[in-house]
């Protein structure tokens, strides 16, 4: 028997509870919808498979891309590994708020100018509002995992896919994006 990662059930989980516009309409009356398939709707990937996802190891953790920004409105969803002891660097994005899903793992969420601290662990969803400085440490002998999904007002103009972001991280820390990028999942 298959087992399918406990993650990966996480992804529609988070991603109906937080996503923009996936609101049913009030019906007006009595008769039963029906689902109706347009040509466009063809086109739209509504699935993603967790499976051989793109890596991109920065010195600080790694990222393992579900949905590309590129393939959605108003989103993009990635997994964030965190080897032990280590953490991405305090930092903050003023075009997207953050949601997080704690797969496995413990660690401690540094969060704000006053740099408040709260455990986390399997199960939390941390929120993370626009503009607001953020880190995640893993605790000491095992890797903090979780799912992020990143929820953006509008799609992002100067960054329209995770390459152009990545590229922008790389240099505004100096690291290489080659490097990043040469680790696949």
């Amino acid at each position: 028997m298959k087992t399918t990662p406990f993650w990966s059930s996480a992804v529609v989980l988070v991603l109906v509870a937080v996503s923009p516009g996936c609101r049913e309409e009030p019906k007006t009356d009595n008769t039963p919808r029906a689902s109706v398939t347009t040509q466009a709707d063809a086109n739209v990937q509504v699935v993603f498979a967790t499976e051989k996802l793109k890596r991109y190891q920065f010195p600080t953790h790694i990222n393992d891309l579900v949905i590309d920004r590129a393939q959605s409105s108003y989103s993009e969803v990635f997994m964030v590994v965190i080897e032990p002891n280590k953490a991405p660097l305090y930092h903050k994005h003023d075009d997207t708020e953050q949601v997080f899903y704690v797969v496995e793992g413990t660690g401690v969420l540094t969060i704000g100018e006053q740099r408040r601290q709260f455990p986390v662990k399997p199960g939390d969803v941390v929120r993370i509002p626009v503009s607001t400085l953020h880190s995640i440490k893993a605790d000491a002998g095992k890797t903090l995992k979780y799912l992020c999904v990143d929820c953006f007002g509008e799609k992002p103009k100067a960054e329209p896919t995770w390459d152009d972001h990545v590229k922008a991280v790389c240099k505004t820390n100096g690291w290489d994006y080659n490097t990043v990028v040469a680790s696949q999942h």
